[in-house]
């Protein structure tokens, strides 16, 4: 393969830009982003690339684990797509440097704008906004493919000054403390224990008693639990009940399994 691309994806907008980039560009191979302890394959490929979502204006942590133990070589080219909801910060400045310290270089990193998953914050867009923010990111997904193609080095994608100051700022005092948000999850009587949720945490961070989720305190806030439960059973704090899912609609929850470690 000339290109590997390697995705970490929550609710399937990663999946599917690694996906579209991988059918632009040709000759190209797919790996899931898996949890610490997983080995990563040495790897042939010319072009080694990186997406995954933002989370909370940064790196989701299993990126962080994933590029500490990405194998090192110099001589491939490097490239990151950094999925958000409009605001992408620093968020490939911080890989930028990641590689750095362990002797890569970002060759170009890009920010591509799809509808949000962060329920808290609000339902899903509307289909039709939806659709737009696809069609507008299935367009840049083949500028960045000419891009890869011809190995270019060009200035990483961030936010203005403000965002990477201040939101990035958010990041790091919030860091820590992700793994327990997920203290806010609470199931409703919907639920009919299909186990869904335990199967699609990457993070493994689920557990199923008395026919019900309970979350173990290693969350990545990626809400994979909540957005592809079916029942919409799945609820975060106190205002999520009567709020509209999202999940990639051209991702299927047997593409998303596939993505995600294997239960122990």
């Amino acid at each position: 393969m000339k290109t590997t691309i390697y995705c970490y994806t929550g609710t399937g907008n990663s999946l599917w830009a690694a996906r579209k980039l991988s059918d632009a560009l040709g000759d190209t191979q797919q790996i899931p982003i898996k949890l610490t302890g997983t080995d990563i394959n040495h790897c042939l490929s010319e072009n080694i690339g990186l997406i995954f979502p933002v989370h909370i204006w940064g790196l989701p942590a299993p990126v962080i684990d994933f590029v500490n133990r990405l194998e090192i070589d110099p001589s491939k080219y490097y490239f990151a797509v950094a999925v958000n909801a409009g605001q992408v910060a620093a968020t490939l400045i911080q890989l930028q440097t990641l590689l750095q310290v362990r002797g890569l270089n970002l060759s170009s990193g890009f920010s591509l704008n799809l509808p949000s998953n962060y329920i808290p914050w609000g339902g899903a867009d509307s289909p039709e906004k939806q659709q737009n923010k696809f069609h507008y990111a299935a367009d840049k997904i083949n500028r960045i493919a000419v891009t890869i193609k011809s190995k270019e080095i060009k200035p990483l994608e961030k936010g203005p000054i403000w965002q990477n100051i201040f939101l990035s700022l958010i990041y790091r005092l919030s860091y820590n403390a992700v793994h327990k948000m997920d203290k806010s999850f609470w199931v409703d009587d919907k639920c009919n224990n299909c186990a869904i949720c335990k199967k699609i945490c990457p993070a493994q961070n689920i557990l199923i008693a008395d026919d019900k989720p309970i979350w173990q305190h290693r969350c990545e806030q990626c809400f994979a639990c909540l957005q592809w439960c079916p029942e919409e059973s799945i609820q975060y704090g106190k205002n999520t009940s009567k709020k509209k899912r999202y999940h990639h609609p051209e991702i299927k929850l047997s593409d998303m399994l596939a993505s995600v470690p294997a239960k122990k």
